[in-house]
């Protein structure tokens, strides 16, 4: 067998990633070059999120609202790739206000019941002061009927 053949033959038994990109047409992912959502088999992976409602392009000036939009967004995106909240495996909150940490934390506590993501918390500042909270996620397709385990330690 000659090079290019063996390497054909690799490259035939070699497992090539599907690779899936999400946009929404913000003019925020157009001027960045970024995707909502980047799939890579079955992990996902959803960009840091805001509370912009996609349709009006209105961010409610309520913490708990924008964290309502948030989730809204994030959930359609990861319905678009076949996936949901249920697949989440970790996410990154950060909230602009330590003062909203509590109420938004006790949202998300809600929308995450069952599910228990690793999580991170963090109060940066944030693109602007209109945005009171972001979310980013990474989730596996599949993760909610996998087999889980828990354990306390």
């Amino acid at each position: 067998m000659t090079q290019t053949q063996i390497a054909k033959t690799h490259m035939a038994k070699t497992h090539i990633a599907k690779i899936v990109k999400v946009k929404t047409g913000s003019k925020f992912e157009e001027i960045g070059s970024y995707s909502r959502l980047v799939s890579v088999d079955n992990w996902i992976y959803v960009s840091n999120t805001a509370g912009r409602n996609p349709e009006t392009k209105v961010i409610p000036e309520d913490a708990l609202e924008q964290t309502e939009q948030v989730f809204s967004n994030i959930e359609a995106a990861l319905e678009a790739v076949g996936s949901s909240l249920a697949d989440v495996v970790f996410s990154r909150v950060f909230i602009q206000d330590p003062e909203d940490v509590h109420a938004v934390m006790q949202l998300i506590g809600e929308k995450f019941k069952g599910i228990n993501p690793a999580t991170t918390v963090t109060c940066p500042p944030l693109g602007s002061t209109v945005y009171k909270m972001e979310l980013e996620v990474t989730a596996y397709r599949g993760a909610a009927t996998a087999d889980i385990q828990e354990i306390t330690i």
